[in-house]
């Protein structure tokens, strides 16, 4: 690794906190949290106040949405046996970080959580329930009346409150659960073109952020929640906010929209002060997809090389946050394939924000919101390919690896998932989401003729549900950097904000 691996650590300080809800302080009920004041204490305990003490000028986070243990291990070895190697010795660009913690991921009121709690968690340091973005557990889902008084502030919105630089990155959408809790509050993740009762919905919250100057870069998919049906778009109340966003800013700042990756690589960064890419109607494509079908859509390494480009010329320091949302997805549809390429590429984000940043003043933190019930199994050869069937040897070494069979006497995959739609050959189909179109077909199925490495291979499920389902267990945090030494043992998810707090010294009462 070219940059230097920095090693300080800081003394960690709870700083008094003021009483005034704004964007630049949090309120009482957000300090007084439980969520928030045991993960705060968990960490000053670690801290260690025998060392030198580094500052982040500047924090990266980066959410592989669903990126549980198992997915790393399967990309890990994926990624190494597309280059030849056996895989299981290979390492993903993060998995070299000199920190590592385990991470508790469940929300206030579910064991296996959804990302609106979880990346609440996350920039908020208040653990609150499924479904919910940045407001208080004491709130009901989908009840805006019941939100008064419960809103939460976000780490974003302090760091742009004290003038620094802000971007998001995604390959969902940008009003998705987990870009969206970087910004906005919502009772419901799904309002994302819509709201209820005195709600805003998370597509205007983007544009309309009051805290600072609004975010400097938001690079993603999702343009159908920002223009009216009249232009393909979902929003009835006739508002074209990527209009009113360019407006915001004319005369004063230099504000660019694009929406395709050749117009982002066209964009003039240096004379440009604001950036907005909206590159799909929903989702961005999967990574395989995007290569095979040679779409006009930046990769999520692209978009956060632009990203932090722009946002680096700010001299007081930005925070970058950068989402593989399809990671997730691919699981969902039961589609390892694509969820691994995801988490391939995802790494090569990671590795391009490196060889970008001085490790002297920015801290990298790399983690999950959640798992996914993707299970590693069997007891397959060394080397033998991860999407592949499992192919036994003697463990002694002395016999020949043969294919390896059930009981059934039938063969069958390294990778498989505890439930969702089950099994399905798609063939070169690089695009999981086709899997909803076709009858769930779980249960054991005879592989003997089928491709399982194929893109449109979807692995075999035991429990049939209409989507495969996240996964309760802890997921891992990497870091590397300034600050980066706190990130040790088993955290709370919350604890995740004060990480971030404590190695930029934020000082949560300063206005």
């Amino acid at each position: 690794m070219a940059k230097t691996i920095v090693r300080a650590l800081s003394a960690f300080c709870l700083i008094p906190l003021a009483s005034a809800v704004s964007a630049a302080t949090l309120p009482d009920y957000q300090t007084n949290s439980a969520w928030y004041t045991e993960s705060a204490d968990r960490l000053e305990e670690r801290a260690s106040l025998s060392r030198e003490e580094k500052t982040a000028k500047n924090v990266i986070l980066f959410v592989g949405d669903g990126m549980g243990i198992s997915t790393l291990t399967a990309a890990r070895i994926l990624e190494g046996q597309l280059v030849g190697e056996s895989g299981e010795e290979n390492a993903l660009s993060f998995e070299e970080f000199p920190y590592t913690a385990l991470i508790k991921t469940y929300n206030t009121n579910q064991q296996t959580p959804d990302s609106a709690g979880t990346m609440t968690a996350m920039m908020t340091g208040v653990k609150t329930r499924a479904g919910v973005i940045n407001i208080d557990g004491d709130a009901l889902r989908a009840d805006c009346a019941s939100t008064e008084g419960k809103e939460l502030n976000t780490f974003l919105e302090m760091v742009e409150s004290r003038g620094k630089a802000t971007g998001i990155v995604s390959t969902a959408r940008l009003t998705h659960a987990t870009p969206a809790a970087t910004y906005s509050r919502s009772p419901e993740r799904n309002w994302e073109y819509s709201a209820e009762g005195d709600c805003s919905d998370i597509a205007s919250q983007m544009v309309e952020m009051s805290a600072g100057d609004g975010i400097d870069v938001m690079l993603g998919g999702g343009r159908r929640n920002f223009v009216t049906t009249d232009n393909d778009g979902k929003r009835e109340d006739g508002r074209d906010l990527t209009s009113e966003w360019l407006e915001r800013y004319d005369g004063e700042q230099t504000a660019v929209y694009v929406e395709s990756g050749s117009e982002l690589e066209g964009v003039d960064i240096a004379s440009t002060d604001k950036l907005l890419g909206l590159f799909t109607s929903s989702h961005m494509s999967y990574d395989a997809d995007r290569i095979a079908k040679d779409s006009d859509e930046p990769s999520i390494a692209e978009m956060t090389d632009t990203a932090i480009e722009l946002l680096e010329k700010d001299s007081d320091g930005y925070f970058l946050m950068v989402e593989s949302g399809r990671i997730d997805h691919g699981h969902h549809a039961g589609n390892a394939y694509n969820a691994l390429h995801d988490a391939i590429a995802f790494a090569d984000a990671v590795q391009v924000a490196l060889d970008k940043v001085d490790l002297e003043d920015t801290l990298i933190l790399v983690t999950a919101d959640h798992s996914h019930v993707m299970t590693i199994a069997g007891y397959p050869t060394r080397g033998n390919p991860i999407l592949g069937k499992v192919v036994e040897n003697d463990s002694s070494g002395a016999a020949e690896a043969e294919e390896g069979l059930a009981a059934d006497g039938k063969p069958y995959t390294t990778l498989s998932y505890a439930n969702g739609l089950g099994y399905a050959d798609l063939g070169e189909n690089t695009d999981a989401d086709e899997r909803y179109d076709i009858a769930a077909d779980t249960g054991r199925k005879d592989l003997s003729g089928v491709d399982t490495e194929a893109p449109g291979f979807h692995q075999e499920a035991m429990v049939h549900l209409e989507s495969e389902s996240h996964a309760g267990e802890d997921i891992s945090l990497h870091a590397i950097g300034a600050g980066a030494e706190r990130v040790q043992g088993s955290l709370e998810q919350s604890a995740v904000f004060h990480v971030m707090t404590a190695a930029t010294d934020l000082s949560l009462t300063e206005e």
